[in-house]
């Protein structure tokens, strides 16, 4: 089929953030996709997302920002900045999708190129065969499509990562402010959402009780509490009262290495990748949510831009190829960027060597001087 068919033209690979930002810059450029999600339902993974400017602007672009500003308050500071919870914003991605579009419980097992096309062949986990035009691989940091271009798993720092939400029935008495505390090699941040809620999040070196507590929550509260010792009463408030069921944690920080993703290759035939499955980073920019929210759009226009050439509305395989190479062409300079500041930050969190820890600091100060111009990228209309 081609890209003016109804039936599955193009497939996206996850059902999360990323995957159905894409399907929604397609439908808004008035391409359809179809979204193969391996569970049952939408993904709940996660806790929020803190989105800068530029995720602003690319879900401006999406048609859903008004709609997700309402759920949040901006944070004090010079641009704008919300946190979303990652069930509001998946939530309304796929409530602007035509009907059917997301297909659950479709495991994805495999993908190859045929030898004699070049397209690609997906195999699901019961057996199914499905031969689309186009792949995208929105399937995280555990990329199965990423296989097929032979790109490398990603690298771990040795730090863990524990989300979570604690709800003041009274109000709280934070403000609108961003907080960031640091005592030794344990960092915490405090964003309020609402005038009840509050997003929090803590950075710590991995410890051997993190795999046993990573399943249980009450452990989870456990580690943080303890984790917090010697911090501010109210953070320490903020752990032992928050919400038991919203606790997250991440054992290791995955990355892709910033020279990784410079020799990746750009695609494979007419598969490509999008959001963690592309450029896995730490959570160290808060980028990660917003750069997946980019390459949609980005994405999505090129795509558009190619195939709409055609009148009859048909993109033949060297157009979409060309779409999917100016696609990475945009997207590798700023990833790129995103990738060595946030691999920066984290060997400098995550190393105990003080000659290494400078050499970070002496990097960040001549590559990255203004340490928050990453929020001013605006990657673009439709």
């Amino acid at each position: 089929m081609e890209i003016g068919d109804t039936r599955e033209s193009i497939v996206i690979v996850g059902g999360g953030i990323c995957g159905l930002a894409t399907a929604l810059a397609l439908h808004r450029k008035g391409i359809r996709s179809v979204v193969l999600e391996r569970s049952n339902r939408l993904p709940a993974t996660g806790v929020a997302i803190i989105v800068h400017l530029n995720g602003w602007r690319a879900l401006d672009q999406l048609g859903v920002a008004s709609l997700l500003r309402q759920t949040s308050f901006p944070i004090l500071s010079k641009e704008e900045l919300r946190v979303l919870k990652r069930t509001d914003l998946i939530s309304v991605l796929a409530d602007n999708l035509p009907p059917n579009t997301v297909r659950f419980g479709c495991e994805v097992h495999s993908v190859k190129l045929n030898p004699g096309t070049s397209s690609p062949v997906l195999q699901l986990q019961d057996g199914t065969i499905l031969n689309p035009k186009v792949v995208i691989g929105c399937d995280g940091v555990n990329s199965i499509v990423s296989n097929v271009m032979g790109v490398k798993a990603p690298n771990i720092f040795r730090i863990c990562v524990i989300r979570g939400f604690t709800r003041y029935p009274d109000g709280h008495e934070f403000g609108s402010e961003f907080t960031l505390t640091r005592k030794d090699d344990t960092q915490v941040g405090r964003l309020p959402m609402t005038k009840n809620l509050v997003y929090w999040f803590m950075t710590r070196k991995h410890s051997s009780q993190d795999s046993a507590a990573s399943k249980d929550q009450k452990l989870i509260r456990e580690l943080g509490v303890k984790s917090v010792e010697g911090f501010p009463t109210s953070t320490i408030e903020m752990f032992q009262n928050c919400e038991l069921e919203s606790l997250h944690l991440t054992e290791y920080v995955r990355y892709h290495a910033p020279w990784d993703i410079l020799r990746k290759p750009s695609r494979a035939g007419t598969v490509s990748l999008a959001g963690d499955a592309m450029h896995t980073m730490g959570p160290f920019l808060a980028q990660g949510g917003s750069a997946a929210l980019e390459d949609a759009v980005v994405l999505a226009r090129c795509l558009a831009q190619k195939t709409c050439v055609n009148p009859s509305g048909r993109g033949t395989k060297l157009m979409v190829e060309e779409a999917l190479d100016q696609y990475v062409k945009e997207r590798k300079t700023r990833v790129l960027r995103l990738s060595l500041q946030t691999y920066l930050i984290g060997k400098m969190f995550h190393t105990s060597s003080q000659f290494v820890k400078l050499i970070c600091v002496v990097l960040l100060a001549i590559l990255f001087s203004e340490a928050h111009g990453h929020t001013h990228y605006d990657c673009g209309s439709l």
